[in-house]
């Protein structure tokens, strides 16, 4: 490989990564006296705001930035992959984070091409290196939805007091807000502010479903509803709920323990094959190109590649056991 072409490829792609990275994090300045503006619906010296634009800040969503682009025109139609952006509550815009993806998958390709390493091999990587931004905005969501449920018992316990001091469920969801951190504490006080813009607590409660899906938080947003039709005690409807929860939690942990040897043997029956293939790719590399040489090679790889795929989702099914 001739030592300039090397050293141009890995310019090109450094350079390129530089651009990639402060693109990414560029912020568009607004200035203070425009947003007020905006939510004032006073005049500025630069632009005229109306009450439109301040709920147009107030709805903001990571989709923004792409509104006039071609992504923006194609994902409407998927709206699950907006959801996604929205619970994981990453701040990434996802044409960004598309940008990103594409470009691990490029210069992964480059590198491994330019390396020498034949075109299978590279292609997996580079998918596999594709997948990686993705993988941490669901990891993002995932971490986030189980904080929000861990903190949900001491929000409604929180809450029964609060109704019990003689606060209103309104302020009760402001106490809440101001007492405990995000992602919790910044749901609740969205709900706290739209119904101070004229929301009803109903549609904001519902819509906080939408934004977490969370069977627990459903309950919750269920028994406000009745009992705001039809009367009775919420104070000790919440207590009983959060007893509920903490209860579902401890016998939740109690399995995650009778199966932990169970998943343990999962993810060692899983890795073992790939661990195997790069001691061998070290020891003997001729031995193991045959899988990417030959056309019978590469289908009995990706044959592999699809079992090992069953496999893990058939552990997955036996080791997660619903409470």
């Amino acid at each position: 490989m001739e030592p300039m072409l090397l050293s141009g490829a890995v310019f090109v792609l450094v350079t390129c990564g530089v651009l990639l990275v402060a693109w990414l994090w560029r912020t568009d300045t607004v200035s203070v006296e425009e947003r007020l503006s905006a939510f004032t619906g006073k005049k500025s010296d630069k632009s005229t705001a109306s009450i439109s634009e301040a709920i147009d800040i107030w709805r903001k969503v990571p989709f923004e930035e792409d509104r006039k682009s071609l992504w923006a025109r194609l994902v409407p139609s998927v709206p699950r992959l907006e959801k996604l952006f929205l619970q994981a509550d990453c701040g990434i815009p996802p044409s960004r984070l598309l940008a990103l993806s594409l470009a691990l998958a490029a210069g992964s390709l480059v590198v491994l091409t330019v390396l020498g390493v034949p075109l299978f091999l590279a292609l997996v990587v580079g998918l596999g290196l594709a997948s990686v931004p993705w993988l941490w905005l669901w990891h993002k969501r995932r971490s986030r939805l189980m904080r929000f449920a861990a903190q949900l018992p001491d929000a409604l316990e929180l809450l029964a007091r609060a109704l019990r001091a003689g606060h209103s469920l309104a302020s009760g969801f402001h106490l809440v807000a101001e007492e405990l951190p995000p992602p919790l504490g910044r749901e609740f006080a969205r709900v706290y502010e739209e119904q101070n813009l004229g929301i009803s607590i109903e549609d904001a409660l519902k819509s906080l479903c939408e934004r977490v899906p969370n069977l627990d938080l459903r309950f919750f947003t269920t028994s406000v509803i009745i009992q705001r039709q039809t009367g009775g005690d919420l104070a000790e409807i919440l207590d009983k709920i959060g007893h509920l929860i903490r209860e579902r939690f401890r016998l939740q942990n109690q399995v995650k323990a009778l199966t932990g040897e169970g998943r343990l043997s999962g993810v060692v029956l899983i890795a073992l094959p790939f661990v195997l293939f790069l001691v061998m790719l070290y020891i003997n590399p001729e031995y193991v190109a045959m899988l990417w040489k030959t056309e019978i090679g590469i289908k009995m790889s990706l044959f592999a590649l699809a079992m090992q795929i069953l496999g893990a989702l058939v552990i997955r099914k036996i080791v997660n056991i619903k409470v």
